[in-house]
């Protein structure tokens, strides 16, 4: 077909080109609008635009039901597999360094040959087109994504979270850096159904091939990737985080980044606290006792959100040189949208912003695994069953970021981070890692040691589930990553070192001991740190943690005049735990370190001093060998 005469004069790779020579009709999209009147172009007379193919050997398959809701786009996958990340879907196709496994290993043959077939099949279907900038508009990254027209609700996902570039403001010397390509039968006839997201990064051009409709692997954490890739490259971090202005009843402001694996609780952290009808905070449920702990708290601190999960932290002399700030780390939003997880939101009035937001949003959402139907309103807390009364653990809406009320626009200055765990319970019955307090203050070694190992953790809602406690690697962002482990190891590390003002902190969810609490922890936690107006702790505050690797545990807690009960700070003392069992949690806790470090060394790249680091933990090293290892702000300040 002829080039459209908006795209007529944009340099193109020549892949792209050829395939947009040969194809019978090409949409170009200038805006979200674009792409949402896409996704239901080929809608029955019942509202039911059907994403469907011929499948070799197969007959038609159909991948997704896509309708317009009042509120936007909803769309759900037939197969319960599809709602939720494969953690195995990234494959490797060039030769640049990584320690990732590569198509050839993975499939017996080069990835030349189905690059060539994905071509070819383009070429013979109806596409859609559409150009983006992944992550700030400052990092020039500049990429095109071509995919079957009838996806059109997969380009809105990717659209809503990377932005869409109209073609008037493409000048003639643009010149993408990389093109996504979406070719969804290929799961079928190559792939053995599985989800495969496959990386070609040539000189110049970052391939992505997208051999699946869920946009987890690929319009977020694909995007995601060649962000780390090109951190790499120029010795900047893209961090896996959600990050908030927490504004406390007294106008203190702290800045909190929450980093953590997948269900850790980073779009929690951008939520209201959730609260009784009586107003109260339901801090936990006792798992043998049944008995419940309650805390008031009659004002919660006002939030600015920031990031929801991807934060651009560009190289801190950059950032000290412009902001005066010798010793502080800043970031930004890497995103437009958030892809956040509703799973938790069960019913009517458990986050009623979120829920008005999505209601009547002053723009179109895009909601996946949610139940609608067309000219319906989606609700999000009506989530579709994976099977009969087993609701789907991972619903999402897409919401674009410039709706959410007080949202942060530009770069600020991080006070905390935190790292977020899920834990299971842990009693004396069934000892597990589940000895996490409220939070713990961790020395920056220990910090570091965390983002390496970067626990799963208990009943994760956002992948399909390996079992059994394992690392989402390096940074929590390893899935995404395209590379050497040991760089990005490196480059965590130096950044800590660089921002040595920056305090850490370990906060579980879903269970503290045997007590089932949620993500009660880490709105408690944002409370409390707020309100002690930036102000660390003294000796009579903190203690060492029975347990080295959890840093420091709080002798007490008191928050707007109601104590914390020590059974929450520090789980030893729970009766339904002690010490015995306590102790057995920490060796759990201690192999798997271990475990996930000890490969570290192997790398002769590795940091002399995250050598020590790791050294010290594989020799069971006390809190106070590690706090000696990286100088930082103290972590106890005098009386």
């Amino acid at each position: 077909m002829k080039k459209p005469d908006k795209i007529k004069n944009i340099k193109l790779p020549k892949e792209v080109e050829e395939i947009i020579a040969a194809c019978p009709k090409l949409t170009v999209a200038d805006n979200v609008q674009d792409l949402v009147d896409l996704s239901i172009k080929d809608a029955d007379e019942n509202g039911w635009h059907i994403v469907d193919y011929e499948v070799e050997g197969k007959g038609r398959v159909v991948e997704a039901k896509v309708c317009k809701v009042k509120n936007g786009i909803a769309a759900n996958y037939i197969e319960p597999y599809m709602r939720r990340r494969d953690p195995e879907c990234m494959v490797i196709a060039d030769e640049e360094p990584t320690d990732k496994k590569k198509y050839a290993e993975r499939f017996g043959e080069s990835f030349e040959k189905t690059r060539k077939d994905s071509f070819e099949w383009l070429k013979k279907q109806e596409l859609c087109m559409f150009f983006f900038r992944a992550g700030p508009d400052s990092l020039d990254m500049d990429t095109i994504a071509l995919a079957p027209a009838n996806v059109g609700f997969f380009a809105l996902g990717l659209g809503l979270l990377q932005g869409v570039i109209d073609t008037k403001n493409l000048g003639k010397d643009y010149e993408p850096k990389g093109v996504i390509y979406v070719v969804p039968p290929f799961r079928h006839t190559h792939f053995d159904e599985k989800q495969v997201v496959v990386h070609n990064r040539l000189p110049g051009n970052y391939e992505m091939f997208s051999y699946n409709l869920y946009p987890g692997p690929s319009a977020k954490k694909g995007v995601y990737g060649m962000l780390i890739n090109k951190g790499e490259q120029e010795d900047w971090v893209t961090l896996h985080c959600s990050s908030v202005n927490v504004i406390t009843p007294y106008d203190n402001k702290l800045t909190i980044v929450h980093e953590g694996a997948s269900g850790g609780g980073k779009s929690e952290m951008l939520e209201d606290m959730q609260r009784e009808r009586n107003g109260r905070l339901l801090l936990g449920e006792n798992t043998v006792t049944k008995e419940s702990d309650y805390l008031s708290l009659s004002q919660g601190c006002a939030l600015q959100p920031v990031s929801d999960d991807m934060a651009v932290a560009l190289k801190t002399s950059e950032n000290t040189s412009k902001k005066n700030g010798k010793g502080n780390l800043y970031i930004r939003d890497a995103e437009n949208s958030w892809f956040m997880r509703v799973n938790h939101i069960t019913h009517y009035g458990i986050q009623p912003h979120l829920e008005k937001l999505s209601l009547h949003p002053p723009e179109p959402l895009l909601f996946l695994n949610i139940n609608a139907v067309p000219d319906s309103t989606a609700l999000m807390w009506d989530h579709v069953e994976d099977e009969p009364s087993k609701p789907c653990p991972n619903p999402r809406v897409v919401i674009p970021r410039s709706i959410f009320p007080g949202v942060i626009e530009g770069e600020v200055k991080v006070d905390v981070r935190s790292f977020g765990v899920r834990v299971p319970p842990c009693t004396k019955k069934n000892p597990t890692y589940g000895i996490v307090g409220l939070f713990h203050v961790l020395p920056p070694a220990l910090a570091w040691l965390w983002r390496l190992v970067a626990p799963r953790g208990y009943g994760n809602p956002s992948i399909v589930d390996t079992g059994g406690m394992s690392s989402e690697g390096v940074g929590s962002y390893w899935p995404f990553a395209t590379g050497k482990k040991v760089k990005q190891a490196n480059l965590l590390l130096k950044q800590i070192i660089e921002s040595p003002k920056v305090r850490y902190v370990l906060i579980p969810n879903q269970h503290i001991g045997a007590w089932k609490t949620g993500f009660m922890p880490q709105w408690i936690t944002r409370e409390y740190l707020a309100r002690r107006g930036g102000a660390w702790f003294t000796e009579g505050q903190l203690m060492p943690a029975r347990c080295s690797l959890l840093g420091y545990a709080l002798k007490e807690m008191m928050i707007e005049g109601t104590k914390i009960e020590k059974e929450f700070l520090r789980i030893e003392t729970q009766p339904e735990v002690g010490e015995g069992a306590y102790d057995k949690g920490a060796g759990i806790l201690s192999d798997f370190f271990k475990k996930n470090l000890k490969g570290y060394l192997d790398y002769p790249e590795l940091d002399p001093l995250g050598r020590k680091i790791i050294e010290c933990c594989l020799n069971d090293g006390t809190l106070e060998d590690y706090t000696a290892l990286i100088d930082s702000e103290p972590i106890i300040n005098e009386e």
